[in-house]
């Protein structure tokens, strides 16, 4: 348990997805740890590899001293050249080595996170030498590792957890992107509103609102009369936000009713990951 109640949920949620990371990956033959996953460009392997080298760093341990080679073709961004690095130092890491070395740096997070007596705003280490609140970087790590952690059941066949404390975290992380995504990048009008509804093992209805000035603001209530409504699974949803697939890849499992052009832009612009 930590010490600030506020942190509680970050932490079960982590330890939920992390120990079901290591379940997923400890009997596996090596051929699988090539296996590609949703995440662009990476393995099985690769997923694994940036999961302990983002908790290493939480740790507060040096990154690797290492050079990327040039022909890495996905990295468009100093954000993805940063989290490579921790990639790409173990890409010739047997599997032995990997499913050791995430154990080991699950038992050193899990005393971390037992132990925390930091108040949840104290300043902590962020990736590209920022820093963050330790409640907005234990948030973060919860929906990482949980995205993650679908990323490797989707490439190794082995769906579940869609309903579990991580996926919680993550819908709740996402629908903060919506007025955004609605008002400014979709260019919704204003006075208008724009109806979401969600089903499967997270099921939850959102309407965004625009503003007579434009400005989007979400809630829980029912829209008469929306411009436009999306409906679509759990699944698809958080697929489309984490940039794990284009609209068009699952456009039959989303029904668009109303203003199908502003719906077209709602969906191009639903990915809010790096």
């Amino acid at each position: 348990m930590t010490v600030h109640p506020s942190l509680q949920n970050y932490a079960d949620a982590w330890t939920h997805s992390i120990e079901a990371i290591a379940e997923l990956v400890q009997h596996l033959v090596e051929g699988e740890w090539n296996r590609p996953t949703p995440c662009p460009a990476w393995s099985v392997r690769d997923v694994v590899s940036h999961v302990i080298g983002m908790e290493t760093e939480m740790l507060g341990d040096p990154r690797p001293i290492h050079t990327l080679p040039r022909d890495l073709r996905h990295m468009r961004s100093d954000f993805a050249r940063y989290v490579e690095v921790q990639v790409d130092v173990r890409r010739h890491h047997t599997g032995p080595e990997m499913t050791s070395e995430l154990e080991y740096t699950m038992i050193r997070r899990a005393r971390q996170l037992r132990n925390e007596t930091r108040s949840p705003d104290t300043m902590v280490r962020a990736p590209l030498g920022a820093e963050q609140t330790l409640e907005l970087a234990m948030r973060m790590r919860a929906f990482d590792i949980w995205v993650h952690e679908q990323d490797l059941r989707i490439a190794l066949n082995r769906p579940g957890n869609l309903d579990s404390p991580g996926a919680q975290i993550t819908r709740d992380l996402l629908l903060e992107a919506l007025p955004k995504i609605v008002a400014k990048d979709a260019g919704a009008p204003p006075n208008s509103a724009v109806v979401i509804d969600v089903h499967g093992p997270l099921e939850f209805l959102r309407t965004v609102r625009v503003d007579d000035r434009g400005r989007g603001s979400v809630d829980g209530s029912p829209s008469l009369g929306p411009v436009v409504s999306l409906a679509l699974d759990w699944e698809t949803y958080y697929r489309l936000a984490c940039g794990r697939v284009r609209p068009a890849a699952v456009a039959d499992r989303i029904k668009v009713d109303g203003d199908q052009e502003l719906g077209a832009a709602i969906l191009g612009a639903f990915a809010v990951t790096p």
